[in-house]
């Protein structure tokens, strides 16, 4: 068995009427809503995917499934702390992670250090080994017409030692 293993996780949400998104565990003022089972933490379902992934333990769908009630409009937060005890639980532990946030609006970097922070205390693990970067896509595709956002993640587990 490898000491180290690598996951990738995209994860896209379309906007709906509202006044608020959360993303990275951060609810962010805007002009738009989420339209989603969950909270549709784009960030944080992309992160629980590229964790999933890499011990090849299926996606999120599979382990909280938008049919089932107990989820619906749960936090992601949460379910980043299952994602992680199920990790542990096969002997890994999250080493660090790279994402991105594909969007239009809102505004992403004003809030990126409260998002790394959420993050870094929900995983147990330095805010350092934490990137979360953000991009517009030029006002192309759905994410630059403003219908939706998207998110992507990769991560590196390492074996508890």
């Amino acid at each position: 068995m490898s000491n180290f293993k690598i996951g990738n996780g995209i994860d896209v949400h379309a906007f709906k009427e509202g006044d608020y998104v959360i993303i990275g565990g951060v609810k962010i003022p805007t002009n738009k809503g989420i339209l989603a089972h969950s909270d549709g933490d784009v960030l944080l379902h992309a992160i629980c995917d590229a964790m999933l992934g890499a011990l090849a333990l299926g996606d999120i769908g599979i382990h909280f499934p938008p049919s089932d009630d107990k989820y619906k409009n749960i936090s992601s937060m949460i379910l980043l702390e299952k994602c992680n005890g199920l990790i542990n639980g096969k002997g890994y532990k999250v080493g660090n992670l790279d994402c991105n946030i594909v969007a239009e609006k809102p505004k992403i970097s004003p809030h990126s250090v409260k998002m790394r922070e959420n993050i870094s205390n929900c995983l147990g693990i330095n805010i350092e080994d934490i990137s979360i970067k953000a991009t517009t896509s030029e006002h192309l595709g759905f994410t630059g017409r403003e219908e939706g956002i998207l998110a992507t993640a990769t991560v590196l587990l390492e074996r508890i030692q």
